[in-house]
């Protein structure tokens, strides 16, 4: 119960409403209990008729429409109870997706470099379908169960001490049992659902991958694997099964020995005079009463353990500390002229791998500066520590002068518009994914971002025009004019801070050249810091970093790089002589 106390601990807005629903319950319980109670005058009265000691039929019918209001009563707020229990665990399901979806954008960079998405979502669906679920049940069965069987008992103690002690033994002999099953099956169901966050996770990752599976012939091993893993969750499934039936079956032969024995007492006692025929009656409704949440209590314990490992993940996710508190207010005017300054910067990622040391550099106002290097030395890191998705391990990032550290990632990802190597698109229109950035733009002012971005022709040409969907990741279109929807993109928001990663690598010579008028409209009197895998694309910088294991093996303009003897004159003369195996090893095409 560890995980579902957790649960009700951080759910404190809904704490009134769940006050509400138990008053609710508690009163269910109570007026359920009154119609066996009248029953019992009703069977005083019919009893006295017949032996010949009075019995009032106006009081009998009193009683029979007492019953009946008592019996309409009890089922409108029964009712009212179940669609207050269904109104709350809506709510919590919203509640909790909220806070699971802002805890996800709160968290930081490295937690996704090492996580598949598929799993992720998986963990937030079963969390939220187990507890949700659990909310249901409890509110509408579980808790009026269970205020109900307490109250029967309670009222049979009251008319027969020694049969309500004896019905209440079922209780210790049902937790004992429930214990040792819930517990093997518990252990179980944490290992299917890890089998199964990463079948979910596996397929998610196929379908979005659907391209490269077909053009490698693999369909076949990816079904097999699928299929491998759910034999495997299967396998669990089955062994849960039979270890649930097994208690199951224990639990209720327990059950009916107990409820046996405690009706044969009470035919026993009425026979041999110790109860009255209106008592016996009395305490057969309540022990018919309490026998169906008794034989529910399985159900109920199933419940409690698919809720209680259901959300151990999502919890877990709940618990990582957040880094990113996007919803802090900050300074909306971009800052005028900026620059960025590296000191003694050093990078290591958790396996304690060095990525970058002791890297220091300035980039000055509307400077235009390219990192070169080989595959790995940590270009992509160091574009990721400007955009404070990795803290730096050591050293300090200054942004007009201020250090990161007193800036909010807000603030600093505000100053900066990016083109990615990978058209970062989502599944909307043109309008939207240009937009994104800038949400409140005019349509004219899309258009204009557009055009400058050499993209406004072939979108004019699609059947929607701005309005068109482009597909998951915008597989509709092709790679040059995803990037230069990119490019629009980046345009729109207008950052004082422009980077490119990577922005033309994947791209043929004539796409090349239209992203490249787009790129030159884009990168006017900003800050730019570019990748680049074709040294075409760097010759206008106003400076080269060139990066090796060690740090900054040196820089220049493009000029004075060139002609002095280094890493980069060498890839220039890898490239007149068509080296492509040397190039590569730099990242160069």
């Amino acid at each position: 119960m560890k995980n579902i106390a957790k649960i009700i601990k951080i759910s404190k807005p809904l704490h009134t409403l769940v006050y509400i629903l138990a008053s609710l319950i508690l009163i269910g319980a109570v007026l359920d209990l009154i119609s066996p109670i009248l029953s019992k005058y009703a069977v005083d009265i019919i009893g006295a008729k017949i032996s010949g000691h009075g019995g009032n039929i106006n009081s009998l019918i009193q009683l029979v429409i007492a019953i009946f209001a008592m019996s309409l009563l009890s089922t409108i707020t029964n009712t009212f109870t179940d669609r207050l229990g269904d109104h709350f665990a809506g709510k919590l399901r919203q509640f909790l997706t909220e806070k699971f979806y802002f805890k996800i954008l709160t968290l930081p960079q490295t937690y996704f470099d090492s996580e598949i998405s598929g799993k992720i979502v998986n963990q937030l669906n079963r969390g939220i379908v187990t507890i949700q679920t659990f909310a249901n049940t409890a509110s509408n069965f579980m808790l009026p169960t269970i205020v109900q069987t307490v109250f029967t008992i309670a009222l049979m103690a009251y008319y027969n001490l020694s049969i309500a002690l004896f019905t209440a033994l079922i209780f210790p002999i049902y937790l004992t049992l429930s214990y040792y099953s819930t517990k093997k099956w518990g252990v179980k169901e944490v290992k299917k659902n890890k089998i199964e966050d990463y079948t979910r996770g596996r397929i998610r990752e196929v379908i979005g991958n659907m391209r490269l599976v077909k053009g490698f012939n693999t369909q076949q091993s990816e079904y097999n694997k699928i299929s491998q893993k759910l034999i495997d969750i299967n396998a669990i499934y089955s062994r849960q099964s039979t270890t649930f039936h097994l208690f199951d079956f224990l639990r209720n032969f327990s059950l009916i020995t107990v409820l046996g024995i405690v009706t044969y007492i009470v035919f026993y006692q009425t026979f041999n005079g110790l109860l009255t025929l209106s008592e016996m009656v009395l305490i057969i409704q309540l022990l018919n009463q309490a026998r169906r949440p008794l034989f529910a209590m399985s159900f109920i314990l199933t419940q409690i353990q698919t809720a209680e490992s259901g959300s151990k993940e999502f919890l877990e996710i709940l618990d990582l500390p957040s880094t990113e508190l996007f919803e802090k207010p900050y300074p909306q005017a971009f800052v005028k002229n900026p620059t960025i300054e590296f000191r003694n910067v050093n990078f290591s990622y958790q396996d304690s791998s060095k990525v970058l040391k002791n890297i220091s550099f300035t980039i000055d106002k509307n400077e235009k500066i390219a990192l070169v290097g080989h595959s790995g030395v940590g270009k992509t890191t160091l574009i990721n520590l400007i955009l404070k998705l990795y803290e730096p391990t050591k050293g300090s990032i200054l942004l007009d002068g201020k250090k990161y550290s007193q800036l909010t990632h807000n603030f600093i990802r505000h100053n900066m518009s990016l083109v990615f190597q990978e058209s970062e698109l989502f599944s909307t229109t043109i309008l939207e994914n240009v937009a994104y950035g800038k949400p409140d733009s005019s349509e004219t002012a899309v258009v204009q971002a557009l055009t400058l971005a050499n993209a406004y022709d072939f979108v004019m040409k699609l059947p929607k025009k701005l309005h068109s969907t482009i597909g998951e990741r915008g597989v509709r279109l092709s790679g040059g004019q995803k990037q230069r929807i990119q490019i629009a993109r980046a345009i729109l928001t207008n950052a004082p801070i422009l980077i490119l990663d990577e922005a033309t690598s994947n791209l043929d010579s004539h796409s090349e050249h239209e992203v490249q008028k787009g790129l030159e409209n884009l990168m006017k009197k900003k800050l730019v810091i570019m990748i680049a895998h074709r040294l075409s694309t760097i010759q206008n910088v106003d400076r080269i970093i060139v990066l090796d294991e060690n740090g900054i093996a040196d820089q220049g303009s493009p000029k004075i790089l060139a002609e002095r003897p280094g890493i980069y004159s060498n890839l220039l003369k890898y490239q007149l002589e068509g080296n492509k195996k040397l190039l590569k090893e730099y990242d160069i095409f």
